[in-house]
């Protein structure tokens, strides 16, 4: 390749595009499995509905579903002046920095926040959410470490953390959408099948799935697997260096059963459902990887371990090498952290398409679609803005056949 041409590719002037805000879809459509899907087929593009999926889907094929479920991460704390202080939760600290393990905890904890009106809150100050009568919580804010926007929260030990949320947090929708959270955003923004908590974005392109659509899926004898990426606010930042490898890329939460692992193996063609199912199914091969050269080694894929690796083991041997590991220690399943970094220097080493919304220009997703497709990602997205289908998260989707 000249060295040009690397140039472009790692450039994100590259992947960029006018994104109109009448393309943006502000609300879902009432009826989830109406959206329109994009098919892209072997450098084909056609028009279809999400309650057509099952068309192009077989029996060899395993979908992967990220079965995780947005929490009420917004928090509104009034001062006495009438000031407010927003507190959007980002990652748990003390007593853990598992979110699944959070969700459950009692009494109090210490979470990393991004803080609005930072200024207007001193270092000594408590603020509090009272309840009414009904709701019986009373919750507490304070400073834990300031300079690195750490606070204390503190209720009735009565109630669990995640029980706390649904009380007295909002749903945060993305930062694009500018619109205030609604009461219907509560159900519109999860997925049917959201089960674990712990995200603060929603695996959008699991929005268009229905039970009729899983049903008429299951008949075609598609298997079907739920895992769990907990989505970051990462997901939505920017990418600001011109040199796209420069990016620094944000951590997530995965959780995989034994179950999951096994169903990868045997699988003959695996197509995960969101972007984020894709990163969890990629970082899954690099722990194993990581495993067969370390059977010790932490469920950490730092974002530029596949670049810095051979590809020299196969699917199998990475799975085996989890397996092998996980019956060692007596698991039925693992937790890890990804920061893996898909961009176009990236080939896919599990996955075989893929499910997904359209993404914002010059993003890390959008990076990722090219690692999939390659410059075709701008046929796709011309066809979609020129025939009208809508965007981001709210939007309509893509099924990805390379």
């Amino acid at each position: 390749m000249h060295l040009k041409d690397q140039d472009k590719r790692h450039s994100i002037s590259n992947y960029n595009y006018e994104l109109p805000e009448s393309a943006i879809a502000k609300y879902p459509l009432k009826e989830r499995d109406k959206a329109k899907m994009l098919l892209y087929q072997k450098g084909d593009i056609s028009e279809y509905t999400f309650r057509d999926i099952d068309q192009f889907l077989d029996k060899e094929t395993t979908l992967f579903f990220n079965d995780t479920k947005v929490i009420p991460a917004r928090l509104y704390f009034k001062k006495p002046t009438g000031a407010v202080i927003e507190l959007f939760l980002l990652e748990p600290i003390i007593p853990t920095s598992h979110i699944s393990e959070a969700m459950n905890v009692k009494d109090e904890i210490v979470y990393h926040c991004l803080v609005g009106n930072k200024k207007k809150w001193k270092e000594d100050q408590a603020l509090w959410i009272f309840s009414d009568e009904e709701d019986q919580l009373d919750l507490k804010a304070q400073w834990y470490d300031r300079s690195k926007d750490q606070v204390k929260l503190e209720w009735d030990d009565q109630l669990t953390f995640s029980e706390v949320l649904q009380k007295s947090g909002e749903i945060p929708l993305p930062p694009y959408l500018h619109r205030d959270t609604e009461p219907e955003d509560r159900i519109q923004y999860q997925t049917v099948y959201s089960k674990h908590e712990g995200a603060v974005a929603a695996p959008t392109a699991g929005l268009h799935f229905t039970d009729q659509v899983l049903g008429k899926i299951r008949q075609k004898g598609v298997k079907e697997e739920f895992l769990t990426l907990h989505v970051s606010a990462g997901t939505f930042q920017p990418i600001k260096e011109d040199d796209v490898t420069k990016h620094h890329m944000h951590q997530e939460e995965i959780i995989v059963t034994r179950q999951n692992i096994e169903a990868a193996l045997q699988a003959k063609k695996i197509i995960p459902v969101g972007t984020t199912s894709m990163r969890t199914l990629e970082s899954l091969y690099w722990y194993g990887i990581m495993l067969l050269k370390n059977d010790n080694a932490p469920f950490y894929i730092e974002q530029d371990y596949p670049y810095l690796h051979l590809r020299n083991s196969s699917k199998e041997k990475a799975l085996q090498a989890i397996l092998k590991m996980m019956d060692k220690n007596g698991l039925d399943r693992i937790e890890g952290v990804t920061q893996i970094y898909i961009y176009p220097d990236y080939t896919m080493q599990m996955c075989n398409g893929l499910v997904t919304n359209f993404h914002l220009p010059k993003s890390s997703l959008l990076l990722l679609i090219s690692a999939l497709i390659g410059d075709d990602w701008k046929r796709v997205y011309r066809y979609a803005l020129n025939n009208h289908f809508r965007f981001l998260s709210y939007g309509d989707g893509s099924l990805l056949l390379p």
